[in-house]
């Protein structure tokens, strides 16, 4: 049942994304629209709902329970990140809106864009890790919420994976492939020293 639930919300959550942006751009109903993107997280709170009540019916606590904690984790600090970057691309193809701002390819721009998704990540992990800590405290039987203990796990290394991808783009920055504006600087000297950049080098020596 938790599982089918998680799939729902996983469809519902795109066919709300959808619809809201339907609505805002071809219709031209934006207020609608807006408020169609707010029920998202709804299917959140269904999941977790639905999920407590499980528990509380006596369910014994195994990986379905912490895939909902992941999953309700991961939306809570991504979903609004996707919904935001997908209204921008909405705006521009449906509605003639300016492009989107593409996120930085290279240098510090790049490293601090990967340092900030990886503290989403941190947010959902650790917000996991509170639902989860909460199924442990309420079912109070080390022995049957092992599994609880082991989504934990879960989240911390995906907490350490990522962190570990972030820092590598603060420590080894991606810099311009060769050729890449590999000419600029000899363009801009060109440009400012006038007729004499034509000049034979013995002539303007002989000066």
């Amino acid at each position: 049942m938790i599982v089918t639930l998680i799939v729902i919300c996983e469809v519902g959550f795109w066919v709300l994304l959808a619809a809201g942006l339907g609505l805002r751009y071809l219709a031209k109903m934006p207020r609608t629209g807006a408020a169609v993107l707010l029920c998202e997280p709804l299917l959140e709170v269904v999941l977790l709902v639905v999920t407590v009540l499980d528990l509380r019916a006596g369910a014994d606590p195994d990986w379905k329970h912490g895939l909902a904690a992941v999953y309700i984790g991961y939306t809570a600090a991504f979903g609004h990140y996707t919904v935001r970057w997908l209204d921008g691309h909405a705006r521009h193809r449906l509605a003639g809106g300016p492009p989107p701002v593409k996120p930085p390819r290279l240098g510090a721009a790049r490293a601090r864009h990967e340092v900030k998704l990886w503290l989403r990540t941190v947010a959902g992990a650790g917000l996991a890790a509170a639902l989860l800590q909460a199924g442990v405290w309420y079912v109070d039987d080390p022995e049957r919420t092992a599994s609880l203990s082991s989504w934990q796990g879960f989240a911390g290394r995906a907490v350490l994976i990522h962190g570990l991808i972030a820092l590598s783009y603060v420590l080894w920055p991606k810099k311009p492939k060769d050729g890449d504006g590999g000419h600029a600087p000899e363009a801009v000297a060109g440009a400012g020293a006038g007729k004499d950049a034509v000049r034979p080098v013995e002539d303007r020596a002989g000066r």
